[in-house]
């Protein structure tokens, strides 16, 4: 009995961590970033997201963005990937190297002010540079920010990881409290 029940527990214990194995060469995955825009004249934060199926086989591999959402920090106007100038081609998703050698997904994202109808700032984003500029002037001096990046975490193996240690915890504790019984 006891081999029984140490075999079933071990089949569980792999079925499960089967199940908590993120392949990725098996299931497209949707990529998640959020990312901070910061400069002397404003100050930002967004989020983006795309499917890593359709990134390009280019030597710089890149992808449509899928869903965006930023917005300057006291501003109502939110900026989605529709407001790209050059929608539905862009906004892009690239990958890119930093100075310590991390590899990461940046934006390619170009859009006009929508907050102030009469305005012609534009704003451009490409990849750690943050651009603000008059698509009318040219002797207004543009103003040049950063943008910093991090992927935000899927939520499903972190959920299947805590469903198979809550399961192993039960499982402990039963074979615990059989043991008590038989002694």
């Amino acid at each position: 009995m006891k081999i029984f029940s140490k075999l079933a527990l071990a089949a569980a214990s792999l079925t499960l961590s089967f199940a908590i194995v993120d392949v990725k060469s098996v299931s497209a995955a949707i990529i998640n970033y959020a990312f901070t825009v910061d400069s002397s004249a404003t100050r930002g934060n967004g989020f983006f997201s795309f499917d890593d199926s359709t990134l390009s086989n280019d030597y710089t591999p890149e992808a449509t963005i899928q869903s965006l959402s930023f917005q300057f920090d006291g501003d109502s106007s939110v900026y989605t990937q529709q407001d790209d100038n050059n929608y539905p081609d862009f906004p892009l998703a690239f990958q890119t190297t930093s100075l310590t050698g991390q590899r990461y997904f940046a934006l390619d994202y170009l859009f006009n002010d929508k907050s102030n109808s009469g305005s012609s700032l534009s704003y451009e984003i490409v990849g750690e540079d943050f651009t603000v500029f008059s698509r009318i002037s040219s002797g207004i001096v543009p103003i040049s920010g950063s943008v910093s990046y991090r992927q935000i975490p899927e939520s499903t193996p972190l959920v299947g990881a805590l469903f198979a240690c809550g399961l192993g915890l039960m499982m402990k504790r039963k074979v615990a409290s059989i043991k008590k019984v038989k002694v």
